[in-house]
């Protein structure tokens, strides 16, 4: 199956509690628990998950934090400014992502559906794919006629930049995703994603 380049929101839902939101989002990491698969996964099966999101030289100092039948914990405590997350068992495919705290604020700002922070420009990798999600909007759930839902493999994505950084890539709603482009084009969560081959 392949992976998409988006942001499944489980994940981000989840990124946000650890980034501190307490509400709406930790009430869905906690209804979700029970499609959690198997038993709690040990920390070292979480570390080397979250691992997979980012090249090792970012990933060994980047602190870690996991889902698994107990919810959303961090593992290990990190020391250069990334955070990188295991693989979410409840979403579709594997989807361990690592992001620096630009990047986790403009997580917080999509999920709490507001602006992201201006000035902020984050950068995050997903280097083991993603779960699929749609290109066009950035809060749906599943995919529909209209919402043009795509799927990529190992990509990494610069998010908050200036609208004018996006100008010189391709903004269909139905990119080639073995190129850049920008992801919800048009939109204030607009970003580039760039795939790793």
């Amino acid at each position: 199956m392949k992976r998409s380049l988006a942001l499944p929101l489980l994940v981000l839902c989840a990124a946000t509690a650890v980034a501190g939101g307490k509400d709406k989002a930790s009430d869905t990491i906690h209804n979700d628990k029970t499609k959690m698969e198997g038993k709690a996964r040990s920390d070292a099966d979480l570390i080397a998950s979250a691992m997979k999101a980012a090249p090792a030289s970012v990933a060994k100092n980047a602190t870690v934090i996991g889902m698994d039948a107990k919810g959303m914990r961090t593992v290990r405590k990190g020391s250069n400014g990334f955070t990188c997350m295991a693989d979410n068992p409840a979403t579709p495919g594997p989807d361990p992502m690592c992001m620096d705290a630009n990047a986790m604020l403009w997580v917080q700002a999509l999920m709490d559906h507001k602006d992201p922070p201006a000035g902020k420009v984050g950068f995050m990798y997903m280097l083991a794919g993603g779960t699929d999600a749609s290109n066009t909007d950035p809060h749906a759930t599943k995919p529909d006629a209209n919402n043009h839902w795509i799927q990529t493999g190992p990509h990494v994505m610069v998010v908050g930049a200036d609208a004018s950084f996006y100008e010189a890539y391709p903004k269909s709603p139905d990119p080639d995703t073995s190129q850049p482009y920008v992801m919800w084009a048009g939109t204030k969560y607009q970003h580039l994603m760039a795939p790793v081959h």
